[in-house]
């Protein structure tokens, strides 16, 4: 399925709803997970996945790529890893004796960073330019990445032993922060009869997902959602909510003005896949946790008190009186 440039609203809505449906072919459950995915993608944004293992964080991955049609690439973030393993190297050529580029895994359209963590802040810092800029600069030279190009970074969030904390310039980059938790008892009986039945071994159901867009589309898509207007009132609800994250009991440090942009653009995809030209203050809600929940840090004493960032996050939207438009 291929979108033009003359494509409605509705028909954008139409093929991403296709793609939700060919993505939930192999995931069993995590909706919620899968619908805030495909809002980053559709906002042309990265995402950070946060959740124990076994989740099926690599299956979402997997399964995205293959109803895009998209090449992917899966890099094992460990201790021992250099900058270059990401991003690629100069070898000199025997036969020419000139430096010739390799290029890393970095260089491909979807990228899980498993366990992004584990590396130490240098190597971390290999994905910043990437990130941000969409390119990577080797001896000198800025190779620009293939478009669309979508980060989906994992962690785990109960072991902490060997793992290095994300810098802030690191989170920031990151359009949502996503949490995947264990499926409810029917889910879960469904993934197992799907994952055990006629196949050998742990290889990932991912035979029944079949590609339904393209790179081309993708980027067009992309382009839609950020067309799609937002009244000044709506834009000034996504500022005083960040504003009111900075002075809120309970959060020792607020979000930056990137969390403004993340809500703003964020709330443009779930127009999009609505079906709607325009952008609701429901629509900021809807992205509020995943946009801001990185973005900020808890005071000591909400730490003490057993306070989570989710739940001073959701009190924050609530005292956030929003416009009617």
């Amino acid at each position: 399925m291929e979108l033009t440039e003359s494509a409605s609203v509705a028909e954008a809505a139409a093929m991403l709803a296709t793609l939700r449906n060919s993505i939930g072919r192999a995931m069993v459950g995590q909706s919620a997970v899968v619908e805030q995915v495909l809002v980053a993608l559709v906002a042309s944004g990265h995402v950070l996945i946060e959740g124990v293992p076994g989740l099926g964080k690599t299956l979402l991955v997997r399964a995205l790529s293959q109803a895009l049609s998209l090449p992917h690439a899966r890099v094992q973030f460990t201790p021992d890893m250099m900058p270059s393993d990401i991003t690629g190297h100069a070898v000199l050529d025997p036969s020419t004796r000139e430096l010739r580029i390799v290029r890393g895994p970095v260089f491909t359209h979807v990228l899980l960073a498993d366990e992004i963590n584990r590396a130490p802040a240098k190597t971390q810092s290999a994905l910043l330019e990437v990130m941000q800029e969409y390119q990577v600069t080797l001896e000198g030279q800025s190779l620009a990445l293939p478009k669309p190009f979508m980060v989906l970074a994992t962690q785990n969030p109960v072991e902490t032993e060997g793992t290095y904390p994300l810098p802030e310039a690191q989170l920031d980059r990151f359009l949502f922060k996503i949490e995947i938790g264990y499926p409810s008892s029917a889910e879960e009986v469904a993934v197992v009869l799907r994952v055990t039945t006629d196949q050998t071994g742990d290889e990932l159901p991912l035979q029944d997902v079949t590609p339904c867009l393209d790179g081309r589309s993708v980027v067009m898509l992309q382009q839609l959602a950020a067309q799609q207007r937002v009244d000044e009132q709506v834009i000034d609800y996504a500022v005083r909510l960040v504003r009111a994250t900075r002075e809120y009991a309970g959060l020792a440090i607020g979000s930056s003005s990137r969390g403004a942009l993340a809500l703003v653009r964020g709330a443009r995809a779930v127009a999009l896949i609505e079906g709607r030209t325009y952008v609701t203050p429901d629509d900021i809600k809807t992205v509020g946790l995943p946009a801001l929940r990185h973005r900020v840090a808890l005071a000591p004493d909400a730490l003490l008190e057993g306070r989570t960032t989710n739940e001073l996050l959701r009190e924050v939207i609530e005292t956030v009186a929003a416009p009617r438009v």
